[in-house]
């Protein structure tokens, strides 16, 4: 993923629309930034990130804006466990049910 993002880009392509703020909506502050920045992250790449050092710092910075909460907290989003992985699986059944109802 590139590191440099132009404001019009950046707004494109990390702007949580309204389907993801049903995804977001009961989580709270690290978590809360965390699967908002891996949902957009994978909606762009196709994966997921495999640290934090992989989204850009403009990203985390934007979304931490949107979703009210400290940019420095994306710093303890964890990696490894439960949570993560009920995240991904999260991810990747919204993704699927975008596809199957996406004009073709």
């Amino acid at each position: 993923m590139r590191r440099e993002w132009e404001p019009e880009e950046l707004i494109a392509a990390w702007t949580l629309l309204d389907g993801d703020w049903e995804l977001v909506g009961n989580k709270t502050g690290t978590t809360r930034l965390g699967f908002s920045l891996l949902l957009k992250f994978f909606e762009q790449e196709g994966r997921f990130p495999r640290h934090a050092g992989e989204v850009p710092k403009a990203a985390v910075d934007y979304v931490a804006g949107q979703v009210k909460v400290d940019p420095e907290l994306f710093g303890e989003y964890r990696w490894s466990g439960s949570t993560i992985e009920y995240h991904r699986a999260q991810v990747r059944e919204a993704g699927e049910s975008a596809m199957s109802v996406a004009p073709g």
